[in-house]
């Protein structure tokens, strides 16, 4: 198995791609060992100086501290992702993780639909997501996971890419805002 490296806009962030499946169930952002008994996840967020694990649909984003150089753990990244699906694993995350609100107004699934349709392919080549949280008083309330957590760009695509197209497709929308 070859497992690829693809830098994104976010220079501690990195996208590893294994060349198979690694969630059957939507994006997972992960920044504590403690919280997942996922052999993978634990094994990465052991790695000195990883702070955070996003797994998208066919790809892993590593965030790492400032203070430490991809050469010094990418290769271990790397071996540990090997290690992992030569075992004969097909993929890393099999359910969903996070809990779903269904009731949702028809202004906030059409701000789902929109995020889901047009803004989170993009994020996703960056190695990201970006997750509806709420929209209340004009104001829709997202977070962004993966490499556009901490990104020096993640504000300039919040107000001029994603807010623009949300308030083009929703009258009501009046301003998008990043939370944690």
């Amino acid at each position: 198995m070859f497992v690829q490296t693809e830098i994104t806009p976010n220079p501690n962030s990195l996208k590893f791609l294994p060349g198979k499946r690694v969630s059957n169930n939507g994006s997972f952002e992960i920044t504590k060992k403690d919280n997942i008994n996922n052999e993978l996840v634990r094994n990465l967020l052991s790695v000195n100086g990883v702070e955070g694990i996003f797994l998208g649909e066919d790809f892993i984003s590593v965030n790492k501290l400032d203070s430490i150089n991809w050469e010094e753990i990418k290769h271990i990244v790397i071996s540990l992702i090997n290690d992992f699906y030569s075992d004969g694993k097909d993929f890393v995350i099999d359910k969903n993780l996070d809990e779903e609100i269904s009731n949702r107004s028809e202004i906030e699934q059409n701000i789902i639909k929109i995020l889901d349709q047009k803004i989170r392919p993009a994020v996703a080549k960056d190695g990201g997501d970006i997750k509806f949280k709420e929209f209340k008083d004009g104001i829709v309330r997202v977070q962004l996971q993966g490499s556009c957590s901490g990104c020096p760009s993640s504000t300039m695509t919040l107000k001029q890419g994603v807010q623009n197209l949300l308030k083009h497709y929703i009258k009501e929308v009046k301003e998008v805002e990043a939370v944690q």
